[in-house]
Parts: C-alpha cells; sequence; structure tokens
C-alpha cells in the first residue's frame, strides 16, 4: 500500500482559489500554487499536466460546485418555490464561498479556455448546457416558455448583480440580501 499524498488535487485548487482572489487569473501560476501550498512544482505538474489543465480544474470545480447547487434548486418544486430558491441559493452559495464566488466573476476566457484541453472544453459545455435546460425547463413550468429571459432576469441577472457589487466592493453580502432577491423574482415573475 502506497503513502497518501500529502498534496491532493483539492488542496492544490483550494491554493489556486486563493490566488485568484488575492491576484486574478493571471495569479494561478504552476509556481505560485507550489509555493502556496508548500508542494513542489512537480506535485503540481503530476495532478495538472500543464498551465492551461490546472487553470481549467480550478475554473470547473468552483462553476460545478456553484452549478450542482442552482440546477438543484431551479428544479424543485413547485415552479414558483423553484424560481425563489434558485434565486436565493445565487446568494447563499456567494455569501458561504465568497473567494469561489468572485473567482466566478471572471469567465472561463479570463481562465485561458481557449487553451484548456478538449476534455475540459467538453466539461464546460456539458456544465453549461445542464443549466441552460433547468432555466428552459424552469420557464415552462412557470408559463414563460415564449420569455425565458424573464426567469434568467429573475434567479441569475438580478442576484449575481447583488452579489456582484458587494464581492467588487470588498463588503459582507448582507443577511437580508436572500430576501430581497426573493422579492424581486416574486415580482419579476408574478408568482
Amino acid at each position: 500500500m502506497g503513502r497518501p499524498a500529502r498534496h491532493d488535487r483539492d488542496r492544490l485548487l483550494d491554493a489556486a482559489v486563493d490566488l485568484a482572489f488575492e491576484a486574478g487569473p493571471s495569479g494561478v501560476t504552476v509556481a505560485a500554487v507550489a509555493r502556496s501550498a508548500g508542494a513542489p512544482s512537480g506535485s503540481v505538474y503530476h495532478r495538472f499536466p500543464s498551465a492551461m489543465a490546472l487553470l481549467a480544474a480550478v475554473w470547473l470545480r468552483t462553476l460545478e460546485r456553484f452549478q450542482d447547487g442552482f440546477v438543484a434548486a431551479a428544479s424543485g418544486e413547485p415552479a414558483g418555490r423553484a424560481a425563489v430558491d434558485a434565486a436565493r441559493q445565487v446568494v447563499s452559495w456567494s455569501r458561504a464561498h465568497p473567494r469561489e464566488a468572485l473567482l466566478l466573476q471572471y469567465g472561463p476566457r479570463d481562465f485561458g479556455q481557449a487553451e484548456w484541453p478538449d476534455a475540459d472544453k467538453d466539461r464546460l459545455a456539458h456544465g453549461n448546457r445542464r443549466v441552460q435546460y433547468a432555466l428552459t425547463d424552469l420557464a415552462a413550468r412557470l408559463g414563460h416558455a415564449a420569455d425565458p429571459g424573464r426567469v434568467v432576469l429573475a434567479v441569475v441577472d438580478v442576484p449575481q448583480s447583488l452579489v456582484r457589487r458587494h464581492l467588487r466592493e470588498g463588503t459582507p453580502i448582507p443577511e437580508s440580501a436572500e430576501d430581497l432577491v426573493a422579492e424581486a423574482a416574486t415580482a419579476l415573475l408574478k408568482l
């Protein structure tokens, strides 16, 4: 039986999240991640064969963790409750994970998407399709199939706007934020 890894994938990605929080995507380099995690560069390269694979991994892990909760909320029943829960989820996840939420204020292009390995590009496309399906399905269940943009505004754009403002200002997201986005979603969707 081999020794357990001292520098596992998640620990290295946690260091990458911290670096992105402090310096943006350009701060996430193999050398910086190794230094931050107290690991040799070889340990980083053992888990991520290239700098682009590292950037893809930190982006995708963060995005998928956010998407899992959002899709679960948007897929709930009844549809009106699901819409409100999805809007609230954007805020509550961001409050619970401020470093990751700030990372997501960038886009995959900022993390070198054009040079990612094909498998990572496919993972990104799959995750985005999953969210798009959840939003399209929610719009149909709410009777807004002809106007899905209204649902996106209510459960994505408004909550994301509130979150973005606080993240960029470096201020905590207020405890009342979930209630505010719930009220906005209820009004916009006429629930």
